[in-house]
């Protein structure tokens, strides 16, 4: 059977193995130019933090320091093991930096106790007082003092949770630490990839902490946690025997993994996911900083796009670069990132991130080199180009509101009618509708830009179009969701999709799929799901009142995307989106302790009318 569970898995694939495409002779190169050595580097409170370096061994000029620090493994172990690649291309594995692997405080080889998302403190009183920011100060300071020919400058850079570990290296705020690229970084594990709204990001999750959960000990070890294998590639069949939830622990896992336990121990938004918020810390930011982020990124969106917002509006002094490209979770970092599924970028888009954007901005902080880099960076999909702003969003984009009117019609022009209208649909969450139309058992990442044609049959999905677009429309920047809404229960899930309708006489490319057409096709642009007892407050959960209109407002986060000329804009609104979030019992309870006989039918209403209007506030490109 082939490996299971990909969407956890290969995020430790892409942060261990490469952080880019290594060239043929990388591998030997770096055994060639460059000497590694390993250290156990003491932290304030005598913690030791096991951490390999690779040194140039050119000694005729001094180098800059290039610094990854890793839950996932610093793999190889052994002087005498060397990595496939260094930094996070082969661009400066060949330009001479002086490289540092770190594993981070409980984790692999370094001693101590580890933390999901370590809370940062703001004041540290005593050597005791250890978080993110103290390990870097420390180890940044051990670096410049035992490491000849460095040249005083570090630089940081990581993805998804690596980039969590960049964006707390800012916060060690050593003078020494002049760049630092916090890529695709968990900033808020409430709304990144524990939950969206207060939807439990249930198949992304399920497979990815069994593997990520190498110890719960503060004992060293090279041990590899165990793959889970759920006898099945079926995911939605798989998750649907699991029934609840909490079935996982008394199937599966019995109560053995501590980080999966935390969060369903808190379905809230309670002190526990506040305290490892680290957008409230990044004041006081010296550091220039690249934030870099996938359009498609189904894990760490929300983390990439508000790590990027939090720096420039609590440090309008420093220099804040910020790159969005068309491209998956750490996609930037290999491979071309010309397609995604079926959807063509018209070419290659990684290697210009690499060279120009990424590699530019460390050479000039690090090296002193020229940097003609914009503040923003971003890929307009639709039209597949790329575009540079001063702010994001553009100052040139203006509020608009999309309307979701009767008879399934889409429009900029509000509802004309005053009297209640409202579209409605059963949800079922013992039938609830898939999030691919294919059989899989990861958080298959294609999902992002999929066809939603297979959606828009079903009687319990919602669908809303313009007519035929007779100019360009582009959107840039978040999109909010403004929904008046009823249910029969007392709660519900709200999913909202965003989606460009091609043309019918659109025509195949090289990467659409077999017994694909893209005549007609419904590409996905964003979307989001609410858990609808949230939207007062995700740390105050109230219940609906049954067949109560009710305003439902959340963020879809944002784009950069034109819908052509001769297309279609459609909104999808659903209530069930399986395996990729959990069900809900459509009951004001804790889905978490659900029994399998909670989960109730219950009829929804969407509604359409001027005095109760359903909208999309959405920035529009004049």
């Amino acid at each position: 059977m082939k490996r299971t569970l990909l969407a956890g898995i290969l995020l430790i694939v892409v942060v261990v193995s490469a952080y880019a495409q290594p060239k043929a002779t990388d591998a030997d190169y770096i055994k060639a130019n460059y000497q590694k050595y390993e250290y156990q580097i003491p932290m304030r409170d005598g913690k030791k933090l096991f951490t390999s370096v690779y040194v140039p061994k050119d000694k005729s000029k001094k180098y800059p320091i290039m610094m990854d620090r890793t839950p996932y493994s610093v793999a190889p172990y052994g002087g005498d093991a060397y990595k496939g690649s260094l930094g996070p291309s082969s661009l400066f594995t060949h330009d001479g930096f002086i490289f540092v692997y770190q594993d981070v405080r409980g984790r692999w080889m370094s001693e101590g106790i580890y933390e999901e998302m370590t809370p940062e403190k703001e004041v540290h009183k005593t050597k005791n007082d250890v978080d993110e920011g103290t390990d870097t100060y420390d180890t940044i300071n051990w670096l410049l003092k035992n490491l000849p020919n460095n040249n005083g400058k570090v630089g940081v850079w990581g993805i998804s949770y690596p980039g969590f570990y960049t964006t707390t290296a800012l916060l060690s705020r050593h003078p020494a630490l002049v760049a630092a690229s916090p890529q695709a970084p968990i900033a808020d594990l409430y709304r990144d990839d524990a939950f969206h709204n207060g939807a439990f990001m249930l198949v992304a999750n399920f497979g990815f902490y069994p593997f990520f959960t190498n110890r719960q000990d503060d004992k060293p070890t090279q041990r590899h946690a165990p793959e889970f294998d759920p006898g099945t590639e079926d995911g939605y069949d798989f998750f649907m025997k699991m029934g609840s939830v909490k079935n996982s622990n008394d199937k599966y896992y019995k109560d053995t993994i501590r980080l999966w336990n935390e969060m369903l121990d808190h379905p809230n938004y309670d002190q526990h996911w506040k305290d490892r918020n680290v957008l409230y810390h990044l004041h006081d930011i010296k550091t220039a900083v690249l934030v870099t982020g996938g359009w498609y990124d189904a894990e760490d969106l929300y983390g990439a796009i508000n790590t990027y917002k939090t720096l420039v509006k609590e440090n309008p002094k420093t220099p804040v670069y910020f790159a969005m490209g068309p491209w998956v979770h750490g996609g930037w970092s290999r491979g071309d990132g010309d397609h995604l599924g079926d959807v063509d970028f018209d070419g290659p888009t990684g290697p210009f991130y690499r060279e120009k954007i990424e590699f530019a901005f460390f050479s000039h902080y690090l090296k002193g080199t020229e940097l003609d880099l914009a503040p923003i960076s971003t890929f307009e999909t639709g039209i597949n180009s790329w575009k540079t702003y001063n702010t994001w969003p553009p100052k040139e984009a203006a509020e608009k509101n999309l309307y979701l009117l009767r008879g399934g019609k889409l429009s900029f022009d509000e509802p004309a009618t005053a009297t209640d209208s409202f579209d409605e649909f059963v949800s079922d969450p013992n039938k609830p509708v898939p999030f691919i139309n294919s059989i899989d058992m990861d958080m298959k990442r294609e999902y992002m830009t999929g066809d939603q044609r297979f959606a828009a049959q079903r009687p319990d999905v919602l669908t809303y179009a313009t007519d035929v677009l007779d100019k360009d429309v582009t959107i840039a920047g978040n999109i909010w969701a403004n929904l008046k809404v009823s249910t029969s229960g007392t709660d519900a899930d709200w999913v909202v999709k965003v989606i460009d309708v091609y043309p019918d006489s659109a025509k195949n490319n090289k990467w659409t799929g077999k017994d694909v057409y893209l005549s007609g096709y419904q590409q996905m642009v964003r979307s989001e799901a609410m858990r609808g007892k949230f939207r007062n407050g995700f740390d105050k959960p109230e219940a609906f009142v049954p067949g109560k209109v009710t305003p439902v407002n959340f963020e879809l986060q944002d784009v950069l995307h034109t819908f052509k000329k001769g297309h279609r804009l459609m909104v999808q609104v659903q209530s069930t989106w399986f395996p990729l979030i959990d069900r809900n019992t459509q009951q004001f309870q804790d889905i978490m302790k659900a029994k399998d006989t909670d989960f109730k039918k219950a009829t929804h209403r969407v509604y359409t009318s001027k005095d109760n209007a359903s909208f999309l506030k959405v920035r529009v490109m004049e």
